[in-house]
């Protein structure tokens, strides 16, 4: 009722009941379901507190799904085990070193006796005294001796290959042509080169014959045995190896057999259609002098600098008399000409063991013994040739075992010794401790040396090798005049 005289009182406005917020959900469980199943859970969750029997049923067909996803299922099994190899070789295979490849087959020709032994037999008789009976005619091959020579790798790897036994090493001798991936001529072609002494003995030996030796008629009848044999005709000698270490050796039927692979000591002697770094390898020569025992240092070598050989060379070895004439009044450089013999290779190693550095120059070609006798006496080699190729650069650094100097330079008077003289005791230390670590390199009675390593380059050709001669099948003959772009220093291809 309203009083009179007053408005009417407004009615008070109800209280806003806000209704409580809806109870969240519980929260999803991320069980490396994918999302659209997560999805399909949520939405199937009522707004309000599940009953328990909802609960049970979820759970129920989350235990369902975890059973299909387990191992035990096939397919799942199978991902799960490819993940899992994955990731393991993944995570080894830094650490875990690749096997080795497989060695590479070689067979070796059972060449007639007088290539081999019989090369050694014909040198030994050249040198027997007038009158005296021929030793090595009697000698077994066995017992048969290679002489003392630079060019001794020949002897080395015809008996490497001779051995039989499981070795650790890059190629290994097959029976069986058929079985090859290489073909090993063992001919002593250096030693062949030098079976007749350049002053002959006056008078036939004892048997009554007179030496009567040709190295050039025996290399024109190993191409003629060569030649006649299946596996030289199936490739014309392209996966044949010959070793001529010696620059002169088998000169006269090179181009006869410059597809192959060619062992030598550098390419002075050979024109770029006949070798190349691409298909050969270079060798170590054999060192002369013995090695040195010691351990690094300066103290005991009181000469700055160490050489002696001839005096005269042809060609690149002309630097030798110019560097005669500026080294010769220095007072600390020992620098004597002189032929080989036992006395110079005696004083050669009383020289070289008492010197910080050696002097390798040029000689009629770019290499020679002297640098590998001057590396086995801890002896830092001087090279001064500028065309000069070096044994497995792959895996030796020359630069860290070397100095080289550029020929204008060395000819250059005071250029030489000044240079030596700024070397510091600390960096002789450090040349020497680097060649401490190569020299294994270059001794050939050393299981783990050169032979090996030569072993492992000629390994190395054989995949160069199989493309071309797998090429050279779908190649049409070409005109003499063609040329190969295949680089390979080869012939034309049949």
């Amino acid at each position: 009722m309203w009083e009179r005289g007053r408005p009417p009182r407004k009615p008070r406005p109800s209280p806003i009941i806000v209704p409580p917020p809806p109870p969240s959900p519980p929260p999803r469980l991320n069980l490396l379901l994918p999302r659209s199943l997560l999805a399909l859970a949520a939405r199937a969750m009522p707004s309000r507190r599940p009953s328990p029997v909802l609960l049970l049923l979820l759970a129920l067909a989350l235990a369902l799904l975890f059973v299909i996803l387990s191992p035990s299922s096939p397919s799942a099994s199978r991902l799960s085990r490819s993940l899992a190899s994955g990731s393991a070789s993944a995570s080894s295979s830094p650490a875990t070193p690749a096997a080795p490849p497989p060695p590479v087959k070689i067979y070796m020709y059972d060449l007639p006796p007088k290539f081999t032994y019989g090369v050694v037999r014909s040198y030994m008789a050249a040198r027997a005294p007038s009158g005296s009976a021929d030793a090595a005619a009697v000698l077994p091959d066995e017992q048969l001796r290679y002489p003392g020579h630079q060019h001794s790798a020949e002897w080395w790897l015809f008996k490497d290959l001779l051995r039989r036994g499981p070795r650790d090493r890059p190629v290994a001798r097959v029976d069986e042509p058929s079985n090859a991936d290489l073909f090993y001529v063992p001919f002593f072609s250096s030693l062949s080169l030098v079976v007749n002494p350049i002053r002959p003995p006056a008078a036939a030996n004892a048997s009554g014959v007179a030496a009567a030796y040709s190295d050039e008629a025996m290399q024109e009848e190993l191409l003629a045995w060569l030649e006649l044999q299946p596996y030289w005709q199936q490739h014309r000698g392209r996966d044949h190896i010959f070793i001529c270490q010696d620059p002169n050796a088998l000169y006269k039927v090179i181009d006869r057999i410059s597809n192959a692979v060619l062992l030598v000591s550098d390419f002075g002697r050979l024109r770029s259609d006949q070798a190349s770094l691409v298909k050969d390898v270079i060798l170590p020569y054999s060192h002369r002098i013995n090695s040195f025992k010691g351990d690094v240092g300066v103290d005991g070598r009181p000469s700055l600098l160490f050489f002696m050989g001839n005096r005269y060379r042809k060609e690149g070895g002309k630097v030798r008399d110019a560097l005669f004439q500026i080294l010769e009044k220095e007072e600390d450089v020992t620098i004597k000409h002189g032929a080989q013999s036992r006395e110079s290779r005696r004083a050669a190693t009383r020289g070289m063991h008492s010197s910080k550095f050696c002097l390798h120059p040029a000689g009629d070609t770019p290499s020679a013994c002297r640098l590998f006798d001057a590396l086995v006496s801890l002896c830092i080699p001087v090279i001064v040739s500028d065309h000069i190729e070096l044994p497995f650069e792959d895996v030796i650094d020359y630069s860290n075992i070397a100095i080289f100097v550029e020929t204008s330079k060395a000819v250059q008077p005071g250029y030489l010794t000044s240079m030596l003289r700024r070397v510091s005791s600390e960096r002789i230390l450090e040349y020497q401790r680097e060649i401490k670590k190569v020299k294994q390199f270059f001794e050939y009675e050393d299981p783990n040396g050169p032979v090996n390593e030569i072993w492992r380059q000629v390994s190395l050709k054989a995949p160069l090798i199989k493309l071309l001669t797998n090429r050279n099948k779908r190649l049409f003959e070409r005109g003499t005049n063609g040329t190969d772009c295949s680089c390979m220093c080869s012939t034309t291809p049949y």
